[in-house]
């Protein structure tokens, strides 16, 4: 009898990490008879960075169960597996190998969440002279193309001002053409420290307890990245559309009503507060952000979540997280290389390890290497305060954050870490450094209670580092800021300075750069 040849493969979708929404432009026009999914789990995405074991077992998790999603449908998967021996180890030597063997006519993408994985995959298509389809990711509200020129009609970037325009376009949380409650932000209303009594009894979020494939997941990354940073205990995460619903209505019954006036709260013991724990979900596209919107603005109109919380929670979204987007393709690829204020010195170790007796860092540290999670105020002000008032080179504390929490992907963390963080990029994402000293984290939090050092004290053997880093970060950088519109107090604050304080502070900034960098306490 005599054999046909294997009908050669019409379009070959590609399904990154990242990328698993069965609704993406990716599978427009897919047909199950002519078309097939590749995707692959290799070592490379894992170690670029340094990456957290939660962080490789959540997005390895959520890729296994997408393929058998996909696959109970009756689409034809291309899957290889992390520890299958014949791994190439990297996206482009696995997609290489796929491509000789099947031979497409055409690769078919959505834009991936990094410019890196980006290149690759054109490079891998043009080096096999297969043609790549890479299609817009409709799971934002606002396109790259329609932010770039956005951006090209501004002489300044500013959120507020896109925030402003996507509400007025969407309608979301408008009356008419008036934002609803008469205002565009209730910022004044949602930076509430607990005071001394602290949170009280915070309703815990819903868990999601490993099942058998997260747990093979778990078991492949811990032989294959024995060494690698964080713990795999605490791994309870929602790794497929039906469980992030799940944590969203969670999140709605339960914590969204006081998320506005604590969102910038932190507190011994409690990682997540009130927080969401939707970020990884949606930036793995389990979660449509037109899903979570709508579902939170409808308990603003029902009375179930007062307008401050509401109007805090959708600005995150359509906000911060739209333009945090258009800003890393607006500026891509030369943005990772800023660094406005020169700073050069390396990361802490502690940084991997938590070890070190500043409690804010300790606590901030310790959470993210337990759980693979801090708020953007742990974020922002603690771990990223302390190393831009140290000066730690931007990239690597890019590389940092990239490695350590489960939702990082580079289009979204580079810009809060290089840009907001670190105000590497010289006012594109901020328009000031975040600078403070650490009285802002003993206003915030009561992590200072169980600190030895206090915050109110710049120099002496009790100055807390982040006081006294905080002026030298100012002394240091007086030239620049000075003009800075908005860093004019703080200048005239430094201007009361004798000569004599200012070596006094020179000396200690010295010290605690010194032990810093050697790891260990100042």
């Amino acid at each position: 009898m005599k054999k046909h040849p294997a009908k050669r493969t019409r379009h070959l979708v590609l399904v990154l990490g990242d990328q698993l929404d069965r609704h993406s432009a990716a599978f427009d026009g897919f047909d199950p008879a002519a078309d097939a999914v590749w995707m692959a789990e290799v070592p490379e995405e894992s170690t670029h960075v340094w990456s957290h074991k939660a962080r490789i077992t959540m997005f390895l998790s959520a890729m296994r169960h997408f393929r058998d999603a996909l696959k109970k449908e009756g689409l034809t998967v291309h899957y290889r597996l992390l520890d299958h021996p014949e791994n190439r180890g990297s996206l482009s030597g696995e997609l290489t190998r796929t491509l000789k063997q099947l031979k497409p006519k055409r690769l078919i993408s959505a834009v991936p969440g990094a410019w890196r994985v980006q290149r690759a995959l054109k490079k891998t298509a043009q080096a096999m002279h297969t043609q790549i389809d890479i299609r817009p990711d409709r799971h934002f509200l606002a396109s790259s193309e329609a932010f770039s020129q956005y951006a090209a009609q501004r002489k300044q970037l500013r959120m507020e001002f896109f925030y402003r325009q996507v509400r007025k376009k969407t309608g979301i949380l408008m009356a008419g053409d008036k934002p609803a409650g008469g205002k565009w932000n209730f910022d004044a209303e949602n930076r509430q420290g607990f005071g001394k009594e602290g949170p009280g009894s915070v309703p815990a979020p819903r868990s999601f307890p490993p099942n058998s494939l997260t747990r093979e997941v778990m078991a492949a990354v811990e032989k294959r990245f024995p060494d690698h940073p964080g713990s795999l205990k605490r791994f309870d995460w929602p790794i497929t559309p039906k469980q992030a619903r799940l944590a969203l209505d969670d999140f709605i019954d339960h914590r969204l009503h006081r998320f506005g006036p604590y969102q910038d709260a932190m507190w011994t013991g409690e990682p997540y507060l009130y927080h969401s724990r939707l970020s990884a979900a949606m930036n793995l596209k389990l979660l449509d952000p037109r899903e979570v919107v709508a579902a939170v603005e409808k308990a603003y109109h029902t009375g179930q979540a007062p307008l401050n919380s509401v109007e805090g929670f959708i600005r995150q979204i359509i906000g911060w997280r739209e333009y945090v987007r258009g800003v890393y393709w607006f500026f891509m690829p030369d943005y990772l290389n800023r660094n406005t204020l020169g700073a050069a010195r390396p990361l802490p170790r502690f940084y991997w390890t938590g070890e070190t007796d500043m409690n804010c860092l300790r606590q901030a540290i310790g959470q993210t290497l337990e759980y693979g999670l801090c708020h953007h105020i742990q974020r922002l002000m603690v771990t990223g305060l302390f190393a831009l008032l140290l000066g730690v080179k931007p990239q690597e504390v890019h590389a940092w954050y990239l490695a350590v929490y489960v939702d990082a992907v580079e289009w979204i963390e580079l810009p809060n870490t290089l840009g907001m963080s670190q105000f590497a990029d010289g006012g594109v994402m901020a328009s000031k450094p975040y600078a403070a000293s650490g009285k802002y984290i003993q206003r915030m939090s009561n992590y200072c209670v169980d600190c030895p050092y206090e915050p109110g004290q710049s120099t002496g053997e009790k100055a807390c580092p982040f006081t006294t880093l905080y002026w030298d970060f100012l002394m240091r950088h007086e030239s620049l800021l000075r003009k800075n519109p908005r860093m004019q107090l703080q200048l005239r604050n430094l201007n009361r300075l004798s000569p004599e304080e200012r070596r006094r502070l020179k000396g200690q900034a010295d010290r605690v750069k010194a032990f810093a960098t050697n790891s260990e306490n100042p």
